[in-house]
Formats: C-alpha cells, structure tokens, sequence
C-alpha cells in the first residue's frame, strides 16, 4: 500500500457518513404523508434514522430499510439505535448522548463507556441468536437477514464483549499507522497538513464550528469527543474491522482501524442546527465548537424520541431499572417507526419481489454506493419517489474538479436510472436531490 494515496483518507470502511443528517420525509415537492418506505444504501450511520424519525408527526408512519456491505457497519447501526432507544428511566438523556457520541466517533473511550457497551452487546447478542420469525423489536429487525449475516453480527458481538488478547489491537498504534500512510512524507509536518485541511477546506466549505484544538485532536488521536473529565484509554472495538491486503501473493487479513482519518465524525451532528444561537460569532470567531453542536443536536434528536414514545410501551410505566437488565424488549417502542436492516445482496434482489413494487418514497445512497444505481430503481421507486444522493463535497482528498465530475457523474447515472434533477429541493451542496421521471405519453 503505497503512502498518499487518495482512497487513505476516507479509509476502506464508513463508520460515519460524509455529509449532515437529513429528515428523507421532508426533501420531496411536499412532505411524505401517510406510510412511508424509505431505503437508504451504504449511509453508514444513524443521523438520517434519528433524524427521520425524531420528526414523525401524529398521522405518519416510517418503515426504513437499510442496505449496508459490512456487518460491521450494522453491527454499529444496531448498537447505536439501542442507545438511542434505552428508556429514560435507565439512562438519561445527557448521559445518552455523551456515551452515544463517545461510541460514535471516538478510538478510544472511557471505563464506565466501555462497561455500557458490554452491557447492550450482551442484548443485542442474545437478539440476533433467537431463532424466530417475528422481530424483537420494531426498531431492530434482523429477521430478514440471511443466517450467516446474523451469525457474522453474533461474531462480532462476542467481540466486543470478550476481545480476545491475541487480536486486539492497540488504537493509538493503528490510528498512527493510517496517518502516516496517508501523509507520506509529510508526516514529519503534519500539524500544518491537519491546518490546511481545517481552514482551506473544512473552513472553506462552511464548517467554521468545527475548531482547530479539537479537529487537530481528532487528527492526532482519534478522539472527536471529550465532553466529561477521565481518561480515555480503552479501545473502542466498533471501530475495528478487518482489511485484506496482498504480501508477497497471498491475501491476508488484518485488523485495525480502517475507517475515515481526514473529514472528522463532525459533518454528521455537528455543523448544521436549528438553533442559531450555536452558530454566533464573536469577533469573528465561532463561539460554539462542533462538540457543542452535535451535542445538542443528538440531545434534541433523542428528547424527540422519547415524546414519541408509545403510551403502551413497557417502559412508559417501568420502576428505574439498572442499565444491565434493558433487555431489547424493554427499549422505547415509537409510534409508527420500524427499522428493518437487510442483506448486503438485497438491492439486486429487491426489484424481483412484486411486494417491493412502487414501494419506496425515498430513497438515498451514499457517495461510496452511487456506481450502485440502476434501472431496477424504477421498479421498487413509488411514481412521486425523490431519491437523494450523497456527493463528494466533504471528501477532503479529493480536489474541486474531481468533486464537480463526481457530481456530474451522479446526475449521469440518475438519468439513466429514470430520475431526473429536482433543484428546487436541493437544499444543501452535500447532496444530489431528484425526482422519479414521469412516463412519456404517446
């Protein structure tokens, strides 16, 4: 693997995505009424999910589909929606979302952070191995699943409860690694490297909340996240994965850290807000950082759930329990959201059921997915369909030409797959926004 490469930055895997949380409900002509199917390929987290659903409002329903490549990313997902989806009486609400976003976009985190994440593993564990038809909870369905995905999740559930000494792997080593690889011989300069990326691109592209100490950071270490004193010296296992390399003709797989390294877990929380306040500027100069954003953000994003809680949920009524006995049955229940996580083959295979036939409102790719789309599209997209797909722009390594062919590539295959641009509901440059063509009469 050679130093400097572009693919280096982004990394091999997505642990987070390149571009802020959307509600896929609203980026239509009008806002999607009623029961609403919505399909995301490759997002890689949950701030479209969250999002989403935080905004359902008393007469809609939300059924998301996600399609991802890596059990390890759904492995995530599925940790991430039960921390979200842990009823107040267990964790509160600033509590849950420290912990969520230490698990989020940290290498390393604290002990009592490392001891929540055994505790939901051994739940989501025991979920993935019951054999049945039904899904435990309506937010985290892995019914549909093949066995050997399921069996890979409890694989990797085991993993983070029990690492076993001989594959562990020491954060700061490989997130060190992948730093050098990428700067090659700028390495030894590397603060200046960290400050261009900052300020002439981050900066230059409307992210001036995120501020120099913690990008750099993050840069350095891997720790975007430092709301609460303690040390944070345990590694986060949901964070590493396995690569394959090529030595000397035979392929081997090694493990560490093979995720994003350059455009920051911040674009998904924490440069855009509701609540201008946490964009004021004081000589000019952000007053709030990028922390203090997505903070808030995924605060108000969990408050939103909570209010939607289901009146006849377990937990609406629970005495406070320990945090240990949540069991997956006893997370929230929302009124009309469902998840539902699929295999890493469906997308081909969705067009072949005639269920799946007119059945998606919305639907979203990400950048890493957009060679995906295709005329089966068409098939599974409902005639009044929007389809959003995730650009380049926050895609540090790449320069602005390469970003605008990307672009223009993505309206290419869009055409080709029956959509056709919709301006009027680009609301944002971190996305591509089209509308489902209407069939030429005769």
């Amino acid at each position: 693997m050679s130093a400097g490469q572009i693919s280096e930055g982004p990394g091999c895997i997505t642990w987070w995505g390149f571009s802020p949380a959307c509600d896929l409900m609203d980026m239509g002509e009008e806002r999607c009424k009623g029961e609403v199917n919505v399909l995301l390929v490759g997002s890689a987290d949950l701030r479209h999910i969250l999002k989403t659903m935080a905004g359902l409002q008393d007469s809609e329903r939300l059924h998301v589909w996600v399609v991802e490549s890596s059990m390890e990313v759904i492995a995530r997902q599925l940790l991430l929606l039960y921390l979200a989806l842990m009823p107040q009486e267990s964790m509160g609400n600033k509590e849950k979302t420290e912990v969520f976003l230490e698990l989020f976009g940290n290498s390393e985190i604290r002990s009592q952070t490392a001891e929540t994440l055994k505790c939901a593993a051994s739940q989501l564990l025991l979920s993935v191995t019951e054999l049945q038809e039904t899904p435990t909870h309506s937010c985290l369905n892995t019914t549909q699943l093949k066995f050997r995905e399921r069996d890979e999740l409890a694989r990797i559930f085991k993993a983070w409860l029990q690492p076993q000494p001989s594959s562990s792997v020491l954060m700061p080593k490989a997130w060190d690694y992948r730093v050098r690889e990428h700067l090659g011989r700028r390495y030894n300069c590397k603060s200046g490297s960290f400050d261009w990326d900052l300020i002439m691109k981050l900066h230059e592209k409307g992210c001036g909340v995120i501020s120099k100490h913690e990008y750099v950071r993050w840069r350095e270490r891997g720790l975007a996240f430092e709301m609460r004193e303690g040390t944070y010296q345990i590694t986060n296992p949901t964070l590493i994965s396995s690569r394959v390399f090529n030595q000397q003709g035979n392929k081997v797989a090694l493990r560490g850290y093979w995720g994003d390294i350059v455009s920051s877990p911040f674009l998904a929380f924490g440069i855009e807000t509701n609540d201008q306040s946490l964009l004021k500027k004081q000589n000019g100069q952000h007053i709030k950082t990028a922390q203090d954003v997505s903070f808030a953000n995924v605060q108000m994003l969990f408050q939103a759930l909570s209010s939607q809680q289901s009146c006849c949920s377990d937990t609406a009524a629970a005495e406070p329990t320990d945090r240990k006995s949540v069991g997956i049955r006893d997370l929230m229940q929302l009124n009309g959201a469902a998840v539902t996580f699929l295999s890493t083959d469906a997308l081909r295979k969705l067009p072949e059921k005639q269920k799946h036939s007119n059945f998606f409102k919305a639907i979203y790719f990400s950048a890493s997915c957009a060679h995906q789309l295709g005329p089966m599209l068409r098939q599974i997209a409902a005639p009044d369909a929007v389809l959003v797909v995730e650009l380049a722009k926050y895609i540090l390594d790449l320069n602005r030409e390469q970003e605008a062919g990307f672009e223009r590539q993505v309206a290419s295959i869009a055409l080709e797959a029956g959509f056709e641009p919709w301006l009027e509901g680009r609301t944002s440059t971190a996305h591509a926004v089209f509308r489902k063509q209407k069939k030429l009469s005769c």
